[in-house]
């Protein structure tokens, strides 16, 4: 993705993802006519062979990492082996994403449909029941004595500004980053909404067959239920976040086994539970204590 020269300007390079549309600006008491980068959003339908399944509101980016990763995170698909291709067919309302599954992916997904149906009464357009609403979750992988410097999460943060192309240009996207061990920045993906990124995500580490459990996750919104939900079905047993959990999600990561991190901002960083995967002794190992 081409970077834009900035927010507003009256020269704008591409910007995948975003379009310009004409905007009246007010800044130190002055007004001026201009070009803005405003991040699309669209309908985006998951079709699974030939039967409509959900809706979302996306950013038309990376949708076939989206699309595997959505399927993946909500239990659809037990592996990126079940999914046969995707095929993006636009229409004037939006995005349809027609996916061909393995048969037996297939089945479990009617199973559950009927499952909902029958529940909600009102087939699928009702609240699933509280039943499937926690899912059961793979179990992670212990520490195992090695432990994450603390400080490896605050250099991931601090590459967030650099790798967000499209955020630099609008300023309305989220972004969730696989990152290494030691904090490098791996792989990121941008969505107006945080469980989209996440999703494209997950399908893109994924796709490209990474060791997702041997690195962290770090998200620039708040850790909601779903977020720790989808991170754990990824095997990955760390998430750190720019924003606070909920308490739902401070549950189910402690059920799951997994170390959650909210507030990481800078060298700041506040852990909700298991920490034991992290060092947070600022003086690095093998100091000698006073």
């Amino acid at each position: 993705m081409k970077r834009a020269r900035s927010r507003t300007t009256p020269a704008l390079d591409f910007c995948e993802g975003a379009r310009a549309l004409p905007v009246r600006r007010v800044r130190g008491g002055h007004s001026a006519e201009l070009l803005d980068w405003v991040a699309d959003e669209v309908p985006v339908a998951l079709e699974y062979n030939g039967v409509s399944h959900a809706v979302m509101l996306a950013t038309p980016l990376d949708l076939a990492d989206f699309a595997l990763g959505f399927s993946l995170s909500e239990g659809i698909l037990q592996g990126p082996q079940e999914l046969y291709g995707v095929e993006e067919v636009p229409g004037p309302q939006g995005i349809t994403l027609k996916l061909e599954i393995a048969s037996g992916a297939f089945l479990r997904l009617k199973e559950r449909r009927r499952s909902l149906a029958g529940r909600t009464g009102c087939g699928l357009c009702g609240t699933e029941s509280l039943a499937h609403v926690a899912r059961d979750l793979p179990e992670l992988p212990a520490s195992g004595g090695q432990v994450l410097r603390g400080e490896a999460i605050a250099h991931a943060m601090s590459q967030f500004c650099e790798q967000q192309t499209l955020q630099q240009a609008t300023g309305a996207v989220h972004a969730a980053a696989w990152c290494s061990a030691e904090g490098e920045l791996r792989w990121l993906r941008e969505d107006v909404g945080r469980h989209n990124a996440l999703d494209k995500l997950i399908g893109a580490l994924a796709r490209m067959g990474v060791k997702a459990s041997e690195g962290f996750i770090a998200v620039t919104s708040r850790a909601s239920f779903e977020m720790v939900q989808k991170t754990a079905m990824a095997g990955v047993p760390l998430l750190a976040a720019v924003s606070a959990p909920t308490s739902f999600a401070v549950a189910t990561a402690t059920q799951a086994g997994m170390t959650l991190v909210g507030f990481a901002r800078g060298q700041d960083l506040v852990v909700y539970c298991h920490p034991e995967r992290l060092d947070l002794d600022p003086r690095g190992a093998g100091a000698t204590p006073h």
